[in-house]
């Protein structure tokens, strides 16, 4: 009897482990930078499994890596998840998704988040259909609210100054909604592109010199020199205009942006979806977070002398 007992226990327990290994999903998330905005992406990512009931240490497993902003390391990575069987890619930032659903081969559902333009990287096509199994979220700029503060604030100002990478679709896809609405609220836009890091500090002396401003893009490689950025335009007596709040509290003047915890959030929810089975990638449209906020930053308001209508202020958020 003690030995039927023991062998009941055994195939119990063996069973029980099956199960738990089976509800386990396992899954390999790449970021392509270490910056505020991506760093919150991830965090609201985690919280939108966890609403949803799929928590980290108990039935999921993450392979997080950072690219810091290396193409070259987020083919590697993308590479890796491929060949660890993972059940889900994901891909913050559009270098870094493009790497993932590339590397997938259609064979691993692939979810993005910080893509700003999913058409212009892949995922898509015009009406909005993915283009395999993949989705995600868009941190689209809200470019012509953007446009509208900066007049507001610099009602001089008549050139703005954009750095962007010139291998990031998200920044020249953004730039070119710039230039088509520039116009309407009186500025011309001054871009300079590079291809690296090392690029940046003498492609800002030569773009500070012939601007206003500047506003910055949801560019990965840009955003992660963003301290360098604000030191060499605060010495140049020219205000910097983030894309989001992490900016803002960084240095830059003001943003009309998003809250990429939320956008995070909303991408988490989505992947449960598809991890429980409730959906394909594929079958899921990818979303968009449409309400900017308004983030200022009071103490480089002040340095620059700049005050607030009464219609910024009323919508205004302070950041420190």
């Amino acid at each position: 009897m003690k030995r039927i007992m023991s062998i009941i226990i055994a195939v119990a327990l063996i069973l029980t482990a099956a199960a738990a290994f089976a509800d386990t999903y396992k899954i390999g998330v790449g970021q392509f930078a270490q910056h505020g905005s991506l760093d919150n992406c991830y965090h609201g990512f985690i919280e939108g499994l966890a609403e949803a009931g799929i928590v980290e240490g108990e039935n999921l497993k993450i392979d997080f890596q950072n690219a810091q902003a290396d193409m070259g390391i987020a083919q590697q990575i993308a590479a890796q998840f491929a060949a660890g069987r993972v059940d889900m890619m994901v891909g913050i930032a559009t270098p870094m998704a493009q790497a993932c659903y590339n590397a997938a081969s259609g064979s691993i559902p692939t979810i993005f988040t910080a893509v700003t333009d999913p058409i212009a990287a892949g995922f898509a096509d015009a009406s909005g259909k993915a283009s395999g199994d993949v989705t995600g979220t868009s941190d689209a700029l809200p470019i012509e609210a953007q446009l509208k503060t900066i007049r507001a604030m610099l009602p001089d100002a008549k050139k703005i100054g954009i750095l962007y990478t010139t291998s990031e679709v998200n920044s020249i896809s953004a730039i070119e909604i710039y230039k088509s609405l520039a116009p309407n609220y009186g500025f011309e836009i001054i871009e300079s592109g590079i291809s690296t890091i090392a690029d940046i500090p003498l492609a800002l002396d030569a773009l500070l010199s012939k601007v206003d401003c500047l506003t910055n893009l949801t560019d990965n490689t840009v955003v992660s020199a963003l301290a360098l950025m604000l030191d060499k335009a605060n010495a140049a007596g020219k205000p910097v205009f983030g894309s989001e709040i992490e900016q803002v509290k960084l240095g830059c003047i003001a943003a009309e942006g998003l809250d990429y915890i939320a956008l995070g959030r909303q991408t988490g929810l989505m992947a449960a979806k598809v991890l429980k089975g409730e959906a394909k990638a594929s079958e899921i449209p990818y979303e968009i977070i449409t309400e900017p906020g308004l983030y200022v930053n009071a103490d480089v308001l002040a340095k620059f002398g700049v005050v607030l209508s009464d219609e910024l202020a009323a919508r205004a958020n302070e950041v420190q």
